[in-house]
């Protein structure tokens, strides 16, 4: 059986998170999107609060995923232990709250694994190791299809995870940068992989915020608040055609919308 599964690059801020309800089911129907994972670590700028949790589960996304602003709103704690679709990075310590992991029906009720993990490659080095997580949680994990977000900011470390887990898991794919790569593939044993997704929000920004901003930060300016552009927005994706039969993806395709 054939499953397309669309991954979402970052929602950032509420720019982005309107485009995505506006949007995101159309494209859902475009492309026979059995299954979509969108990440939504920034949609309150840093971190996401519960009424934008479910804003994303309602605009058509079967599961969300986080990073390393997970906990920028503490809000969420609570609603990651009640609601098994959104997900925190399974390699975070045991002692916080939530699950990084998670087996989800798809249409025609294809059981999907999906794991959430962070880098540590000039993150944080406290984060426990995302190879031996990932190898822990394939080891009990149960289902027709497996794919993973792999929220990091060296392209080394993605390339490795997508290399490292090649036949085990049919996708992966990067977050947290915010600017798609131009990479999609499927590697030799049958995984889909592309280094960064890119992000869901304003177009004319630095990734999402006033370039302005980013300028005075890099002049050694005051810190301020961020504040995103107005102008056109974009929706960054990447979709994945698997076959559960073999194990394999088909293909590893963009899909990328904008204004």
């Amino acid at each position: 059986m054939k499953l397309n599964i669309l991954a979402v690059g970052d929602v950032v801020g509420e720019q982005g998170l309107d485009y995505l309800e506006r949007h995101l089911r159309t494209l859902q129907k475009l492309h026979g999107v059995d299954f979509t994972v969108v990440n939504g670590e920034n949609a309150s700028g840093v971190g996401i609060l519960p009424a934008q949790a479910r804003a994303i589960l309602g605009a058509g996304a079967d599961v969300i995923t986080l990073g390393n602003h997970t906990w920028n709103r503490l809000q969420i704690a609570d609603y990651l232990e009640d609601e098994p679709r959104i997900l925190r990075p399974a390699n975070y310590t045991s002692r916080v709250p939530g699950r990084g992991w998670g087996v989800f029906e798809a249409r025609g009720g294809v059981r999907v694994g999906v794991i959430n993990l962070i880098g540590r490659c000039e993150m944080d080095s406290n984060f426990e190791n995302p190879f031996t997580t990932a190898d822990r949680i394939l080891r009990g994990m149960d289902a027709d299809a497996a794919v993973v977000d792999f929220h990091a900011e060296a392209t080394s470390e993605k390339g490795a995870m997508a290399w490292y887990l090649d036949g085990r898991v049919q996708a992966l794919w990067g977050t947290h940068t915010h600017v798609p790569t131009a990479d999609a593939q499927v590697l030799p044993k049958g995984l889909g992989f592309v280094t960064d997704l890119g992000m869901t929000g304003p177009a004319h920004s630095v990734l999402g915020i006033k370039p302005q901003q980013a300028i005075n930060r890099f002049l050694g300016g005051l810190p301020r608040r961020f504040e995103q552009p107005d102008g056109p927005r974009k929706l960054e994706s990447v979709l994945f055609t698997i076959d559960t039969d073999t194990g394999r993806c088909l293909e590893a395709a963009r899909v990328d919308i904008g204004e």
